[in-house]
């Protein structure tokens, strides 16, 4: 293996501003955030982030229904809905959870029991239907059916998520934020007939969001929200009724009958998936393995002197889908875990011996944030058992450690690890199969080296049959509240795949600042055959994706360049200019990445430059295809795409495209 340094270089000698000027940017966080530079970490968080109706609760609102005598206690932030329920009582009880602050410390998991939700006679006319399900879905919230399929739990209505109402009396005049905030928040294993029209607040407003055509949901969100598992019998829409901006978006194993219109969306991956039709799309539309997908044309030219921006690849060729809970025909909770497939297409729901492998919940252990340490985690995992994490923030003054071939660690409603003691959030072994899906790891201080790792430096383990998995997992370097640490993920075992990460330095929120939410790297990988489907690395202060192994590939990458380098000087790469956000390590001879946009916005007055967005070696074998540059706004910008091809994306907007390289 050829090793990158991944060290973290000079300190900036200027402060970052405490805030971005109204309006600044099309990007991904909105004008109006207010960073606060602080060291405290967690510890000042908690006082800091606060629910604004702390007494809105579910459970002082809605009586919730008995679980089965055989299910174990998941706490009071896991809710189980079943037939029992009216769609009034189901409303108001998503109504109590949807309403959580960006840094909110609470979460939320709902589930629908299998059975049919509301009433299917207004799906012609939403405006009037009533006894419809229909919700907005909110921050650190996970809607999952409980279904062996996603037909099992059938909603007539709608769960929804609309951009931020900036401007209520003209909303399409104002773009920003809108959905570029809409994050941690997701839908699985469920039906939909969508019928929906807007609720709460928005129902009031002279222009009201949540307004659809008839047999149409949105689903305008950004990263770190996606949807896997879901039928939905009609049309989808990812972004906000009046183009509001919107930078996501991930969606795997569907089956949307109608048209996905994607609109403002920037950016969108979509995996394993069947679609009716597809319609639009700004920079970097990725499909792999998608039934129905359109003719790629990234590059291309098309009317208005516009220029394709759709990339399909007809197979995947490394997938696994998602482990989730359902409930078994004799009534218990059991988690399943899908197997790996190469160059697959469409979507498979299968929950059969032939799908992959049904775990009794007797034969896992539920874990609840405040009551559970790093050392009852591990002495259960160690004794064998699988880990499912309850929703909460866990607090780890060690490395939950998973050293047992083909453990599942699963997540519920945004669960979140936080090391105390600048150890890692999460460690695994140097042993094949293991699953990790549904968490969010939050640094803090003291600095941590690394926040997940995968495997040991050189220890070369991996099966391509059963690969190490890690889906949904994000990971945040500030925003919470303070925190450091040296590189977020870090992968050393062969034949390991990443299936939607973010890896996220925040540039809003808590503890945000040049020297105080310090992070080189979001994601290096030291092993070979290493396959990443969905990455997205922002904000990173060095070279945010680090590929040392052989023979990796991407299929789609997003990524923005740190917003605040506060001089160049600060910012190079020894004599180069600045930091590629995509590095692949000199050595390297065979690599293949594919569906590649990197961004830049630099807010600091300052001309900062990147040299470009790839750097990689000039081989045959290291190969790229459909790669943008974006300047967003501020100043600077990217001399290059890729190593010193492309045209400059400097000074004013520009999306220079590189349709293949070498």
């Amino acid at each position: 293996m050829r090793t990158l340094r991944t060290t973290l270089r000079g300190a900036a000698v200027a402060t970052v501003a405490a805030s971005l000027a109204a309006g600044a940017a099309v990007t991904a966080l909105p004008a109006t955030a207010t960073p606060t530079a602080t060291d405290e970490g967690r510890a000042m968080a908690k006082a800091a982030v606060t629910k604004a109706d702390p007494t809105t609760r579910s459970e002082e609102k809605v009586k919730k229904p008995k679980k089965a005598a055989a299910d174990p206690d998941f706490g009071p932030n896991v809710t189980f809905i079943d037939e029992t329920w009216t769609a009034d009582r189901i409303n108001q009880l998503l109504d109590t959870v949807n309403d959580e602050e960006e840094f909110s410390l609470d979460r939320h998991q709902v589930f629908f029991e299998p059975g049919t939700y509301g009433s299917a006679a207004g799906q012609d006319d939403p405006a009037t239907a009533t006894g419809i399900v229909n919700a907005q879905v909110g921050y650190y919230e996970s809607i999952a059916g409980l279904g062996a399929q996603p037909g099992d739990v059938l909603i007539n209505g709608a769960l929804h998520v609309e951009p931020v109402v900036g401007c209520p009396n003209n909303p399409w005049s104002c773009g920003d934020p809108g959905s570029l905030t809409r994050f941690w928040r997701s839908m699985s294993n469920l039906a939909f007939n969508p019928i929906q029209r807007p609720v709460g607040d928005d129902a009031g407003l002279p222009y009201p969001a949540g307004v659809t055509e008839p047999h149409q949901m949105r689903w305008a969100v950004s990263q770190a929200a996606p949807m896997r598992r879901v039928d939905i019998r009609g049309d989808l829409t990812v972004f906000g009724r009046y183009g509001e901006f919107a930078s996501g978006g991930y969606l795997a194993n569907s089956r949307v009958s109608g048209t996905i219109a994607t609109g403002s969306q920037q950016q969108w991956f979509t995996r394993n998936t069947e679609v009716g039709g597809w319609d639009g799309g700004v920079w970097n539309m990725v499909f792999s393995g998608v039934q129905g997908a359109p003719a790629t044309d990234f590059g291309q030219a098309l009317p208005n002197d516009a220029k394709g921006v759709k990339t399909t690849l007809d197979s995947t060729p490394v997938s696994r889908e998602a482990p989730f809970l359902y409930r078994g025909t004799d009534g218990e909770l059991k988690v399943f875990v899908p197997d790996a497939t190469t160059a697959s297409q469409g979507v498979d729901w299968g929950t059969d011996a032939a799908s992959g492998r049904s775990i009794p919940i007797s034969d896992v252990y539920v874990a609840r944030a405040g009551t559970d340490t790093a050392a009852t985690i591990n002495a259960a995992v160690s004794g064998g058992k699988h880990l499912l994490l309850t929703p909460g923030v866990y607090e780890l003054d060690a490395p939950i450690r998973v050293d047992r071939a083909r453990t599942v660690v699963l997540g519920l409603g945004y669960a979140s690890l936080t090391p105390t003691a600048g150890n890692a959030a999460l460690e695994i072994g140097d042993v094949p199969g293991v699953v990790v899906a549904g968490i969010t790891v939050d640094a803090n201080t003291p600095e941590s080296e690394t926040l997940v790792r995968v495997g040991t430096p050189d220890g070369g383990t991996g099966d391509a049959a059963d690969p190490t998995t890690l889906s949904d997992v994000f990971v945040r370097v500030g925003g919470p509240w303070a925190g450091k640490a040296v590189t977020s993920i870090e992968v050393n075992s062969d034949h390991a795949l990443l299936d939607h990460i973010w890896a996220w330095r925040g540039d809003h929120g808590q503890g945000i600042g040049w020297d105080t939410n310090t992070g080189a790297h979001g994601v290096v990988v030291g092993g070979d055959d290493v396959t990443a489907t969905g990455l997205f690395v922002e904000h990173y202060q060095e070279n945010q994706t680090v590929w040392n192994g052989e023979r990796g590939r991407t299929v789609f990458y997003q990524s923005e360049l740190p917003y605040d380098p506060p001089s160049q000087a600060a910012w190079n790469d020894g004599s180069r200019l600045g930091y590629a956000s995509y590095r692949v390590a000199d050595g390297v001879t065979s690599h293949e990445a594919t569906g590649l946009g990197i961004y830049s916005f630099f807010n600091q007055g300052v001309d900062i430059r990147a040299e470009s967005g790839i750097q990689a070696p000039n081989t045959p074998d290291v190969r790229f295809r459909s790669m943008t540059s974006v300047f967003l706004n501020g100043s600077g910008g990217l001399n290059h795409v890729i190593n010193d091809t492309g045209a400059p994306a400097v000074g004013s907007f520009a999306s220079p495209q590189v349709v293949s390289y070498p």
